[in-house]
């Protein structure tokens, strides 16, 4: 039996319950080590109490009593605040840190759940009106769910949602995928008992009144700490259900009316209490909390895999649809089309079975001293073998793995490339996904990039082309045999160059007038120089593709694709080690700024780091505003892009056996090879 202080450090409860152990459940998942492996995340659990671990960004955010502070006194546990943790590629935590300054309270903040986006949250927090504790007529401070949107430096925005009182408790959102649902957690009127689990939608910009989830779900003990999962399954605890002891986890599908609710039994479910799991969009990994023996103190909080998923339920489906390729003005079937499928990540970067960028270190201006990562698209030649390709009828089908954003690219000679995005977020059935090509209005420009001196070839240059009319820049690379081709419309003036390492060359025009052909040759010229670009003590390489989380240190997920680049170069070269300093604009406090700066540069460490690289070749400094690159101090009018330019990441070679030249093998421009 568990007494008043156990039940609120677990469910925030704000009034003295009792709870019944049950006996174990005939729906109890049986202990498989094979099919489920558990561990505890020894890097963020301490001797204090850390619980409702939920996905934010790259990583999780989780409550925790660990900051000394002010105490609960019902409780005996300082209150409640959330942290950040960012995970490595095994799922395992790093050091974390605070959340948020505006979300932390003087009061209890607990479980957390964000929008698909992660531009919204919906948080637990005891009830405040006006900067005070606010009681209700029993004199017990209830819990309530806010609302908060992410601002430029923090969350703001704060509120509390319509269906809270001042006279019962709300707590533990989670939000369905496409959210327009709600669950959670309350003992308001109209329950099976104690704490019940609630839902309620939302109906355009407003929230509808909360239902019940009904005997099903709930029951006369407390069913709390819920999860709604892709695949319809909603995850709680409960003490009403039955179960080994304490709080279970258990599972029930919510799309599926009748389904009886099953006990995940062990290894989720001990003696103890075992609380607040989430579950990844595939299904197969995930985190709970749990007091079970063998933690670091109070309650921990667990990773476990699941590679078939939980109770075989939870895998994300593969939806296979029809792709119809057609001719856009006459409306015939396309045959022969390449249709490549890039799964598309958080911060634009896409990725698949052939990867739609590869990166290359270049000079950041002609000249300079410094380098940067060049991300550049790969024309349609360079992808490799497409992954399906239209039959005679136009068709070609394809399997999609469900709550994904996609990319499909399709390509036909004699047709401008086309691509379409594709969501199968919230979609359960299969699709006729069509796609219209045009033949192009435009002048194909093409061409051969060679050396100057001696008319030998270039493969695997960057050629740069402006439009004149746009002011649009793109990237392409030549081929292996230093071919290049672009499409350019009529009536507007372009500027093209080549860039490659040990060469310079001079703008070639292209007039408007000139494109009234349809194929246009246009070879680059490039001069060999001395004196090229490598690598040695003291290079320094800008990374300025590397977002964070305004003004958080955290990476968001996809945004590293500059340090993957980087840890290719670590493996390559042991001898290498690095300073990894981290910068920030000028605006905020000059101290902050150098904290948040310092908290960023060991961010990127911590990457690093989980990626394989020993922590000794990297020493991590935080720069603040001391260092801008451009007039934008405090007090000078600046653009939000030229603030962005003093934002970076900088790596400073700070030793290496010997210098190495930046090189470019045939298919493989990011390779860097020793200078002989």
């Amino acid at each position: 039996m568990l007494n008043y202080q156990k039940l609120i450090v677990l469910c925030f409860f704000a009034f003295l319950s009792q709870m019944v152990v049950a006996q174990p459940s005939g729906n109890e998942m049986k202990k498989n080590p094979d099919a489920v492996i558990l561990r505890n995340t020894a890097n963020i659990n301490t001797t204090n109490l850390e619980f409702s671990p939920a996905f934010y960004q790259n990583g999780i955010v989780f409550a925790s009593s660990r900051i000394a502070g002010k105490k609960d006194k019902k409780i005996d546990e300082t209150f409640f605040e959330l942290f950040y943790s960012e995970t490595d590629g095994n799922g395992e935590p790093l050091k974390s840190r605070a959340f948020s300054l505006h979300v932390n309270s003087f009061l209890h903040e607990g479980p957390v759940t964000f929008d698909r986006t992660g531009d919204k949250i919906f948080f637990t927090r005891n009830n405040i009106k006006k900067g005070l504790q606010k009681a209700d007529s029993k004199g017990v401070t209830r819990l309530k769910i806010y609302e908060a949107s992410k601002g430029i430096y923090d969350w703001e925005n704060i509120q509390e949602l319509p269906f809270n009182s001042d006279e019962f408790s709300c707590a533990h959102p989670t939000l369905s995928s496409d959210g327009n649902k709600l669950y959670f957690s309350s003992d308001r009127i109209g329950g099976q008992g104690g704490m019940d689990i609630w839902v309620v939608e939302k109906n355009g910009d407003s929230w509808g009144q909360p239902v019940n989830m009904g005997a099903r779900i709930n029951t006369s003990g407390h069913d709390v700490f819920p999860f709604i999962h892709t695949s319809g399954n909603l995850f709680f605890a409960s003490n009403g259900h039955g179960g080994k002891g304490g709080l279970d986890l258990f599972m029930a599908n919510v799309m599926i009316e009748d389904t009886d609710v099953k006990n995940l039994g062990e290894p989720f479910n001990s003696e103890k209490d075992d609380l607040g799991l989430i579950l990844s969009p595939d299904g197969k990994n995930g985190y709970f909390a749990s007091s079970r023996e063998g933690g670091a103190g109070k309650d921990d909080i667990y990773y476990f895999d699941a590679v078939d998923g939980i109770m075989g339920a939870t895998t994300a489906e593969l939806l296979t649809s029809m792709i119809t390729v057609y001719d856009l003005k006459s409306n015939s079937l396309i045959e022969g089309a390449e249709i490549r499928v890039f799964e598309k990540s958080n911060d634009g970067f896409l990725s698949g079975d052939n990867n739609l960028y590869q990166a290359v270190l270049l000079p950041a201006k002609e000249g300079s001293s410094e380098l940067v990562f060049k991300l550049i698209r790969k024309d349609a030649a360079s992808l490799g073998n497409a992954d399906q390709v239209s039959d005679e009828k136009g068709e070609a089908t394809y399997g999609f793995m469900g709550e994904k954003e996609y990319l499909i690219v399709v390509t036909k000679d004699g047709y401008a490339a086309k691509e379409i995005t594709y969501s199968t977020i919230g979609n359960e059935s299969l699709s006729n996904i069509r796609v219209p090509l045009e033949k192009p209005i435009c002048a194909t420009v093409s061409g051969v990039v060679r050396n100057k001196v001696n008319n030998q070839v270039l493969p695997n240059t960057i050629v740069k082309i402006w439009n004149g009319c746009t002011g649009e820049e793109i990237e392409i690379f030549s081929n292996d045999k230093a071919e290049f081709e672009y499409c350019a419309k009529p009536g507007c003036d372009y500027m093209i160059k080549g860039m490659k390492e040990n060469y310079s060359g001079d703008f070639v025009k292209l007039s408007g007038v000139e494109l009234t052909s349809t194929n246009l040759r246009k070879d680059v010229l490039l001069a060999p120089v001395s004196g090229g670009p490598s690598i040695g003590t003291g290079t320094v390489i800008v990374l300025e593709n590397i977002y964070y989380d305004f003004n958080k240190s955290a990476i968001r997920t996809g945004a590293a694709r500059e340090l993957d680049e980087l840890v290719v170069m670590m493996q390559t070269y042991p001898s290498l080690s690095i300073e990894l300093s981290s910068h920030t604009d000028s605006r905020g406090d000059i101290d902050y700024n150098l904290k948040l700066s310092k908290a960023r540069a060991e961010s990127a460490k911590q990457f690093l780091r989980s990626k394989g690289i020993d922590s000794n070749r990297v020493r991590a400094v935080g720069y603040g505003e001391s260092q801008l690159r451009n007039k934008c101090v405090d007090g000078v009018k600046c653009t939000e892009e030229e603030h962005q330019y003093n934002r970076r990441t900088e790596v400073k070679v700070t030793s290496i056996d010997s210098p190495v030249n930046i090189r470019y093998g045939n298919n493989a421009p990011e390779k860097i090879d020793r200078k002989n």
